[in-house]
């Protein structure tokens, strides 16, 4: 019998993933939450977790979905035919899944020590309407700092394009193109020139790497492949490493102001997961260096993160020098539709 916390959690991401537009991981993660889980090491590992497993927490049903995909995107004969473009039914999508739980236990419960880790590339959609915007007020150069990079996909938001209803945003020779559901005034038409880039993450992966490249691909869900080609031109796109450490104390020594140049610190959907007390110095530290900020060094700090709105993640840019506050809309965590509201 499936513990209560561990059937709540799995579906709860069922009904987040169906939301999100995979019906297939809507159907896998349900099927964790109602049916009877094979005896062995990754059953034991995941009934007798300690804290909190579900997406608020240690994103447990994640971990294993990720799991399960990479084995499939290795070519594993037991799931690969029961992983879309198949569609079978309950009973056998479940068969495969408790054999392979229990064949591939030692590399299932390898995966479950690390928590996911999606760049996804599609919110760069995000970040090539800010750079826009940013290019246009200012019309300086922009050096750029994220914070929390995983992979650094979207370090090179300005290498991509941007198609609304067949106007063109971003690279004029892209590595890839997104087409996010636009409402709301489009972007400026100026285009943002990114002289310097850097990322970091506690535990950053590297794309030309083929072990993290398989990370970077297991998190999306088997049934939107339209996620998986840009992910995978975003990987052979990729020359900036991420540098490995602690954000706040990474950004701190880039904070110095360069004349003649605009910094955009930014993060998508990371800021959120920093520690309170590592937030509230980031924060006390940008501030301090906008205090700083003049109009031939502005600062700007944007944020596509989780606000507890009922849709999506809010965008919000801080500038400086004046520390003005700017609404820039709202946007679906996946960066499916962006509803733009910048002045």
């Amino acid at each position: 019998m499936t513990p209560p916390a561990i059937a709540a959690a799995f579906d709860f991401q069922s009904k987040a993933c169906a939301d999100l537009g995979s019906p297939f991981m809507g159907q896998l993660m349900g099927l964790c939450a109602t049916k009877d889980w094979p005896k062995g090491l990754v059953t034991d590992r995941i009934f007798d977790w300690q804290g909190d497993i579900s997406p608020r927490g240690q994103s447990v049903p994640l971990r294993l979905a990720g799991a399960l995909h990479a084995l499939h995107l290795l070519g594993h004969k037991t799931l690969s035919p029961v992983y879309p473009p198949a569609q079978p039914d309950d009973d056998t999508l479940w068969r495969a899944v408790c054999d392979t739980l229990v064949s591939d236990a030692v590399a299932i419960n390898n995966w479950l020590d690390s928590p996911p880790q999606t760049n996804e590339v599609r919110r760069s959609a995000t970040l090539i309407a800010t750079g826009h915007w940013l290019a246009h007020r200012f019309g300086l150069p922009i050096r750029t700092s994220e914070l929390g990079a995983s992979g650094g996909l979207n370090l090179h938001w300005d290498r991509y394009a941007m198609d609304i209803d067949g106007q063109a945003f971003g690279a004029t020779n892209p590595a890839l193109t997104l087409t996010p559901d636009w409402t709301g005034p489009l972007p400026p038409s100026t285009r943002p020139d990114v002289t310097d880039r850097a990322g970091v993450d506690l535990n950053p992966l590297d794309p030309a790497n083929p072990t993290d490249a398989l990370r970077l691909q297991a998190y999306l869900w088997p049934d939107q492949p339209h996620r998986l080609a840009l992910t995978r031109a975003a990987i052979k796109a990729a020359t900036t490493p991420v540098g490995k450490g602690d954000a706040v104390d990474w950004l701190a020594a880039r904070l110095g102001h360069n004349a003649g140049q605009l910094h955009l610190i930014y993060s998508t959907i990371a800021w959120q997961y920093f520690p309170s007390d590592k937030q509230s110095e980031g924060t006390a530290l940008i501030e301090a260096a906008g205090e700083a900020a003049t109009d031939q060094s502005p600062l700007a700090w944007f944020g596509m993160e989780n606000d507890g709105g009922k849709r999506g993640a809010a965008l919000t840019l801080r500038l400086w020098p004046g520390d003005v506050t700017i609404p820039m809309g709202r946007a679906d965590f996946h960066g499916r539709w962006i509803d733009w509201i910048a002045p």
